[in-house]
């Protein structure tokens, strides 16, 4: 049952671009090239082998002057040619690496898109980053957008050394973007509502406030729920899929990214292994920590880790606790108590996940002219670098 639930749900959730967007053409190492885009200086692409037997295409935007890395997980209804251009331009103007990836039967990624696939293509992102380019949790900002929620909080909350999170119109759940509902099902996918607790970073949130696709309080709640909240961005006009078109959206994150940088990187007592490990709370389907990266062992020693059987959650699931019932000693980080507006208003029931694929497409994904700018600041983000 479960299995028929998933493949129903991957049916409203997925909906990669038909044809690709962009082709790839071996080079070496696992190295791959892109083609139909544009020629780029410190653009390289790979061909990565998941756990679960897919192989995904990912891209990596370097900037010499970074000193942070953006794992970027995108909407459902776009792939690496289409957001090829936001990736550089946002790895430019926030003066960060970026790594972004296709998930698993997306662009020129092998396999079929589910809830379970994304979880091992993002883990495989991931591992790329610490073994090719030697860059760990405590310098990675996580960021997902829409449906690349679910990934980015599923890896999240077992990194306990994850330097931060941006949730990009952020949904609370599969289930929920349908229908208001009040608790937990066992069938539901992307049960971000329950995971956001777990996540020990600080985390950002950007949401539009007439998005039609996935309802502001998604986003509302989640931050929320976060333990160390950044000032959110309520985007007055915006909708699900013309954020970054508002000029707010890259200051914001370029505040953000900054207050990241001069913050202390989190401590814990053993940074040797950086190995996501499963909260005990979590489910006994996430991650096996059995890898494939076979095609990478010549670049660090093997390790070997074999995931332990987490208790069940999702089977019995228990009302969830009234968002009025916060911590009251939550950490603040750089919050801002303006950006605390009141929007209490109640969730309608939500459309189809179809929708989502629909709105994106229907409107241009990276167009990006919020990034245009006289010379002058183009010389001074240059000089912040």
């Amino acid at each position: 049952m479960g299995g028929v639930t998933s493949t129903m749900a991957a049916k409203f959730a997925f909906f990669p671009p038909s044809p690709p967007s962009y082709g790839v053409t071996a080079a070496t190492e696992g190295r791959l090239e892109m083609t139909d885009v544009p020629p780029r200086e410190n653009v390289e692409a790979w061909r990565l082998p998941t756990r679960r037997g897919t192989e995904i295409v990912a891209m990596y935007v370097k900037n010499p002057a970074a000193s942070l890395t953006l794992l970027y997980s995108h909407g459902n209804a776009a792939d690496l040619g289409q957001m090829y251009e936001l990736f550089w331009q946002l790895s430019k103007h926030l003066c960060v690496n970026l790594m972004g990836y296709d998930y698993s039967g997306y662009g020129q990624s092998s396999g079929k898109p589910s809830e379970q696939n994304t979880y091992a293509d993002i883990e495989a992102a991931y591992k790329c980053l610490e073994v090719a380019y030697g860059t760990h949790a405590e310098d990675i900002i996580l960021y997902g957008q829409s449906v690349g929620s679910g990934p980015t909080l599923e890896l999240a909350a077992r990194l306990p050394n994850l330097r931060a999170a941006v949730l990009h119109s952020p949904i609370l759940s599969g289930l929920r973007v349908m229908y208001p509902v009040k608790h937990t099902y066992w069938f539901d996918i992307y049960k971000n509502i329950d995971k956001i607790p777990l996540v020990q970073c600080p985390v950002l949130v950007i949401h539009g406030m007439v998005d039609d696709v996935v309802d502001w309080s998604h986003g509302k709640q989640l931050w929320e729920l976060s333990k160390v909240k950044y000032e959110p961005l309520w985007v007055k006009a915006g909708n699900h899929c013309n954020l970054e078109l508002f000029p707010e959206y890259i200051r914001h994150l370029k505040k953000f990214i900054s207050a990241i940088e001069k913050a202390p990187p989190p401590r814990t007592a053993s940074t040797e292994s950086s190995v996501p490990q499963d909260p005990p709370s979590m489910s006994s389907d996430h991650l096996d920590h059995q890898r494939s990266m076979d095609k990478m062992e010549n670049l660090r020693s093997s390790t070997d880790h074999k995931e332990k059987g987490g208790n069940s959650t999702d089977r019995r699931e228990k009302p969830r606790l009234s968002t009025d019932k916060k911590e009251k000693s939550r950490k603040s980080f750089d919050i801002s108590d303006r950006a605390r507006n009141s929007m209490d208003q109640q969730e309608k029931p939500r459309k189809s996940f179809e929708r989502l694929g629909g709105m994106i497409k229907s409107v241009s994904l990276c167009n990006i002219d919020c990034f245009k700018g006289p010379a002058s600041q183009s010389e001074e983000c240059k000089g912040q670098c």
